[in-house]
């Protein structure tokens, strides 16, 4: 088949396109690298010229005073540049519901060329959409990433691009995709539990992880125990990190002698890989029920990882609480609980290394999950 993904998001559509081209599928992968993550892609509509510091006053000033993003038009027209070669495909896969990151008409438009062009199109549901914004908003969830946001109202300008995805025009987005894709597909359960029973649903499709080139670290914990947390300032409360740095603040005080802690913030990707690497504990994100892609490429390498581990998750997969991945709780109490029972119990940083990677392996393999996109595709 000949494939067109668009867009990119922690690394989703990469692993996907390997799984794909090792089935002998022909795979374009259009997108704008996910920002400082700095991935790959074939087709970048990524900012290139408001980017550089000349602009910075213009794009400030703009969006300021008019509320005009002249970074959305940017990625309007380096998207439209690529259209005469985004035609004819078998299967397009759009990664959410603002895959070309510019404004809601602008993308309207540019998706009903798509739409116009090509057989099929789906929609993957992760990262922020409308649905699961949403569900989250009405606080169908015991906690979201907007949990951070209901405690504390003054965070809402921090909240402001989440918000937006219930705004009118995102609804009117919306309802314009799902009247054109085919079907949506999640990938994990934090977008499967809001979408159950909408006739659009073709059900869910674990992260492809490619574990052939992530290869399992041999853990050492003779010595003291190393902990890795990596921040994103733009996501700080989204992710919990101040809830995590408050667990660690504890650990250090009880533990300092037995610890050490790697501290990250907003680096590419390939240096976030190269800082956790002789990490044995990842903390990656609290309000979650599943484990998005960073969690899953640690646990590929054998790391134990503090992430979403919730009891939906559990149940589908028919596990133990944390014996693959440790269930992240938005209370640092909690959190610290779980660090000192680790700090306290190497063995069990063994055991759970273990498991993560062959969870991995058996959930997550980017040849298998490839073949699952595959069948759903040709069967709708």
């Amino acid at each position: 088949m000949k494939i067109l993904l668009i867009g990119e998001f922690s690394r989703l559509h990469n692993s996907l396109k390997e799984g794909l081209i090792s089935l002998g599928h022909e795979v374009t992968l259009a997108g704008t690298s996910d920002g400082f993550k700095n991935f790959p892609v074939d087709l970048d509509y990524g900012v290139k010229l408001l980017s550089k510091p000349i602009f910075k006053p213009l794009v400030k000033v703009t969006h300021k005073f008019f509320g005009y993003d002249l970074f959305a038009l940017e990625h309007y027209c380096r998207f439209k540049r690529f259209l005469p070669d985004l035609k004819n495909f078998d299967v397009v896969q759009i990664i959410n519901e603002n895959s070309i990151k510019t404004t809601p008409t602008l993308e309207k438009k540019l998706l009903h060329s798509i739409f116009s062009n090509n057989r099929k199109v789906f929609l993957l549901s992760c990262g922020t959409d409308y649905i699961s914004v949403k569900y989250a908003h009405d606080q169908k969830f015991k906690y979201s990433i907007l949990t951070p946001y209901f405690e504390k109202p003054e965070l809402k300008n921090y909240y402001q691009f989440i918000l937006k995805k219930i705004s009118k025009k995102q609804y009117q987005l919306h309802q314009f995709i799902y009247n054109h894709i085919t079907g949506v597909i999640a990938t994990d359960m934090d977008y499967h539990i809001p979408l159950l029973g909408h006739p659009k649903y073709l059900g869910m499709i674990p992260n492809p992880i490619n574990s052939e080139s992530i290869k399992k670290t041999e853990l050492d914990v003779s010595h003291k125990i190393i902990i890795f947390h990596g921040v994103n300032r733009s996501n700080y409360f989204k992710k919990g990190n101040d809830i995590f740095e408050n667990a660690l603040e504890l650990l250090r005080e009880k533990y300092a002698s037995q610890i050490d802690i790697i501290q990250t913030e907003d680096v590419p990707y390939q240096k976030y890989i190269e800082s956790y690497n002789k990490a044995h504990i990842i903390l990656d994100q609290v309000y979650a029920y599943d484990q998005g892609y960073n969690a899953l490429e640690a646990m590929a390498k054998g790391k134990v990882v503090f992430t979403g581990a919730e009891e939906e998750w559990l149940n589908y997969y028919q596990l133990e609480e944390d014996t693959v991945a440790i269930n992240a709780l938005p209370d640092s109490q909690l959190i610290f609980n779980k660090l000192e029972w680790l700090v306290t119990h190497p063995d069990k940083i063994l055991e759970i290394s273990k498991n993560a990677r062959n969870f991995i392996v058996s959930h997550h393999d980017y040849k298998k999950i490839a073949q699952n996109y595959v069948a759903i595709w040709n069967s709708n």
